[in-house]
């Protein structure tokens, strides 16, 4: 038998991002807004995102973070095929004891291969650890998929809705929320 056909599965691991990590990390943003937000935004905005330009903006970013915001990647043999970013929940501008899972973004040639599992996992487990008591998220009210992929991760929305606008169009978004620890 041909040793090439039964190639071993691969290795699949979160770790803390670097700044190195940025560039990729943009490209899998970008890559995936235009994917999963295809018919959702207007699509002249969706063709206008650059990741050069947003790896220049998650750089800042990622050097200015707060206290408390942690940056994820998913490594796959050694690529970065995923990216979350989770940190204190805000009301406003003041901080509260919830955390929030302020972005999860998979490669999409690697959806459905167990990418956001592990980095949501993971998420959730520093935010016990670190103490939040739930966790919360904004996810498009139309975005099905990221809707089942949080509701089968124990997130349910609580019934907050907020817009926001993209080049004049308003796009709902639900908000999720999972209680942690306990749970």
């Amino acid at each position: 038998m041909d040793e090439h056909l039964h190639s071993p599965s691969p290795t699949l691991r979160v770790r803390e991002m670097a700044l190195a990590d940025c560039p990729r990390v943009a490209e899998i943003r970008v890559h995936g807004w235009q994917t999963a937000y295809k018919g959702m935004m207007p699509q002249a905005y969706l063709d206008g995102l650059d990741a050069a330009e947003e790896a220049r903006r998650l750089r800042a970013r990622f050097e200015r973070a707060g206290e408390g915001v942690v940056n994820l990647v998913a490594e796959c043999d050694g690529d970065v095929v995923g990216w979350a970013c989770h940190g204190p929940y805000r009301e406003g501008e003041v901080r509260t004891a919830d955390a929030e899972l302020y972005a999860i973004y998979v490669d999409p040639d690697r959806i459905a291969c167990g990418v956001g599992r592990a980095l949501l996992r993971e998420s959730t487990a520093r935010c016990t650890t670190a103490g939040h008591g739930r966790m919360l998220l904004w996810v498009l009210r139309e975005n099905a998929n990221a809707r089942r992929f949080y509701e089968k991760a124990g997130f349910a929305p609580d019934g907050a809705e907020e817009p926001f606008e993209v080049e004049g169009v308003e796009v709902p978004e639900a908000r999720y929320a999972r209680v942690l620890g306990g749970s």
